[in-house]
């Protein structure tokens, strides 16, 4: 599994500045989770991290490694992403989970394909189905097993669950976080959600208008009696329409 260092990270879209020398250190194994008001750069963070943005300035290293020094298809197999929304393409489940496998000119076996589903919580019945027939729940799964087949050592998630209702979501959660305590896979997880972030982080980024405000543990950032003001308070006015940062 992958470590990650950003060093001075600055972005611009259109002139504007949106990431302001961001500093950061995600350990192998940890699973950090991004807050912060919409339009603090959160989803802009992970885009830059995936090379899907072109940064301005700065150096991000995976593991140890600079990511520009790496062909694309070299990281995109190492760094997966989930989207808010994932897409399934036209097919069935099994052509869905092998797609990123024959964009590199491989095939995946059906055992793989089934094994990819069960680490994914997709029941291994759908294998043959329609993946256009899938529930919001099941397509997100859907794209938790597509990411897997790549078998990356960096997770990028983007508000994941954030188009989902309470039940999905929850799958999801377990899922995901069964995911890293069997395998140690290191995730960025953006999150609307402070009492997600509760429940999944083991430690929180707090964005505001692309800079980092701090970077600590969800007990010393999150805790409702001695957490951050400035994260409550971003739970408590701004938690319910963060998208498209």
């Amino acid at each position: 599994m992958s470590n990650l260092s950003i060093r001075q990270l600055r972005l611009k879209r259109g002139g504007k500045s949106v990431l302001h020398d961001i500093s950061l250190e995600v350990a192998e194994g940890e699973l950090l989770v991004v807050i912060g008001r919409s339009g603090s750069g959160k989803s802009s963070l992970l885009r830059c991290i995936n090379r899907l943005n072109d940064i301005e300035a700065g150096t991000i290293l995976l593991d140890g490694r600079d990511i520009n020094d790496l062909p694309v298809t070299e990281l995109r197999r190492k760094v997966g992403m989930l989207f808010q929304k994932s897409t399934a393409f036209e097919g069935s489940v099994a052509d869905n989970i092998g797609f990123g496998a024959r964009l590199h000119g491989q095939t995946l076996a059906r055992k793989a394909v089934l094994e990819l589903m069960a680490q994914a919580s997709l029941e291994a019945q759908l294998v043959d189905e329609p993946a256009s027939k899938l529930s919001g729940g099941q397509e997100q799964r859907l794209a938790i097993a597509r990411a897997l087949a790549l078998s990356p050592s960096l997770l990028l998630l983007d508000e994941p669950t954030s188009a989902l209702d309470p039940i999905a979501t929850k799958g999801v959660e377990e899922t995901l976080m069964r995911l890293r305590r069997e395998t140690n896979l290191t995730m960025i997880w953006v999150s609307h959600s402070i009492e997600q972030a509760r429940r999944v982080g083991s430690r929180v980024l707090l964005l505001e208008g692309g800079r980092v405000l701090r970077v600590d543990s969800v007990d010393k950032m999150l805790d409702p009696e001695t957490g951050d003001k400035r994260a409550l308070a971003f739970a408590g006015g701004d938690e319910a329409g963060m998208h498209g940062n």
